[in-house]
């Protein structure tokens, strides 16, 4: 029970509620709660057994109305209010105190919870701001680390071309001496020279302009090979 209600001062406050207008026992726990913001709830186990024993020293009366019993002060009950007056208003004095102490505490709880949910929130922006630069420096460090990896892919690429091309620059070699062994015909073998040589510049020219893969330098070495077989059987 709240302190302000000392000795029998509630029996006096419920005398009091009581004169303002006849009232069931729910809704005198609810004016109390609603006087005292909340904080205050007295429980039925407080308030019915001194209404009933108002009633039993004639200070109040009931009736049922809508199956709910309804109190209401009754002349000596009335008397007795008017006999203390003067402790009555103490009390309504405070009671006032005491809310405005509640209300002066919800107050400043309700001004430290927002204070802190402002720390709370500020906090957690910073760690998003944090996590996103954070996640954007990563994302930069795997961009910079994919690019490398690119790179050295096309030097090996470059590298693993410049080594076929040397392969089938040898190939086309041994082509040229197998096909006119014994021929003797410096025309037919410059003509044929110059042939091989536009091929190749053509090939190399097509291929600096494309990305070149392993599946495509496996085609191109199989499209070659193939070519070269076609051309040795055709200067036999």
């Amino acid at each position: 029970m709240s302190p302000v209600f000392g000795h029998g001062r509630l029996r006096l406050y419920l005398l009091k509620l009581l004169q303002e207008s006849p009232r069931h026992g729910y809704e005198v726990i609810r004016l109390l709660q609603d006087r005292f913001l909340g904080v205050y709830s007295p429980s039925p186990g407080t308030i019915y057994p001194r209404l009933a024993r108002l009633e039993e020293e004639g200070l109040v009366t009931h009736e049922v109305v809508n199956g709910k019993k309804v109190f209401t002060i009754s002349d000596r009950g009335r008397a007795e209010l008017n006999d203390r007056l003067d402790e009555l208003a103490d009390l309504e004095q405070e009671i006032s105190d005491s809310v405005r102490d509640i209300a002066r505490e919800v107050k400043e709880d309700v001004r430290d919870t927002v204070k802190s949910l402002r720390e709370e929130l500020t906090q957690m922006a910073r760690d998003v701001r944090q996590g996103a630069r954070h996640e954007e420096k990563q994302a930069r460090q795997d961009q910079r680390r994919a690019w490398h990896e690119q790179k050295t892919e096309w030097q090996r690429q470059k590298h693993e071309w410049q080594r076929q091309t040397g392969e089938w620059k040898d190939d086309w070699k041994r082509i040229w001496a197998v096909g006119f062994a014994g021929e003797g015909s410096h025309a037919v073998d410059a003509r044929l020279g110059q042939m091989l040589a536009e091929f190749a510049e053509e090939v190399h020219r097509d291929a600096s302009n494309a990305q070149v893969t392993e599946e495509t330098l496996a085609t191109a070495q199989d499209a070659l090979y193939d070519a070269a077989r076609r051309i040795r059987e055709a200067l036999r």
